[in-house]
């Protein structure tokens, strides 16, 4: 009868000790941020916006037209990476606006152009406007700023020797972000002999 109280005694106080480790190890675990690898880190990309009114011709960019007036420029330059053909760049076009608890859109047509002599791509929106929007009775009539863009994304290749030229509406905005294969390619049928 001594001896089962003597190791109850010794269950619980490993118990205990085991239970104390557990939460010393868990909460030094959880109070260190992750390190990031280097992949993980988004390449830098320059933007540049242009006006009719302030219109400076760039070494790089200097084969695109001026903008018009009523139009802005959007640069974007793109750093070398190792393995560029591993990216792609996603460009969303829209406005920043103040909306209410509804859905809202924008509607407006991207055009891809060319420039003479060069081959070179440029996109194009003429014209942005409102779009569908959910008639939902919004209860609490705060607006809260939101980006709202045009239907559809452009995906492009990763490429660093050209800039990325888009013309668009003043008060509009270009909204990227570039995306990095992680999977390896997976293979369908069998092999050829």
């Amino acid at each position: 009868m001594i001896f089962n109280s003597f190791s109850n005694n010794k269950v619980r106080i490993f118990t205990l000790a085991s239970g104390l480790l557990l939460t010393a190890a868990t909460f030094s675990v959880s109070a260190t941020s992750p390190v990031k690898p280097d992949e993980m880190v988004q390449p830098m990309i320059k933007a540049q916006a242009y006006s009719a009114t302030n219109y400076v011709s760039q070494e790089a960019s200097k084969m695109f037209p001026a903008p018009k007036e009523g139009q802005v420029q959007h640069i974007l330059t793109l750093d070398t990476l190792d393995n560029e053909a591993d990216y792609m760049l996603e460009i969303q076009i829209g406005q920043t606006k103040m909306v209410d608890c509804n859905k809202h859109g924008l509607t407006g047509e991207l055009k891809q152009f060319s420039v003479k002599g060069w081959g070179y791509n440029y996109y194009q929106v003429d014209t942005i406007n409102e779009g569908p929007s959910t008639m939902m009775a919004c209860f609490d009539k705060a607006l809260t700023e939101q980006f709202l863009p045009i239907q559809g994304s452009l995906k492009i290749p990763y490429d660093s020797r050209l800039p990325k030229v888009i013309y668009l509406p003043e008060n509009s905005q270009v909204r990227y972000r570039v995306w990095k294969v992680d999977a390896p390619f997976a293979y369908s049928g069998s092999k050829a002999k």
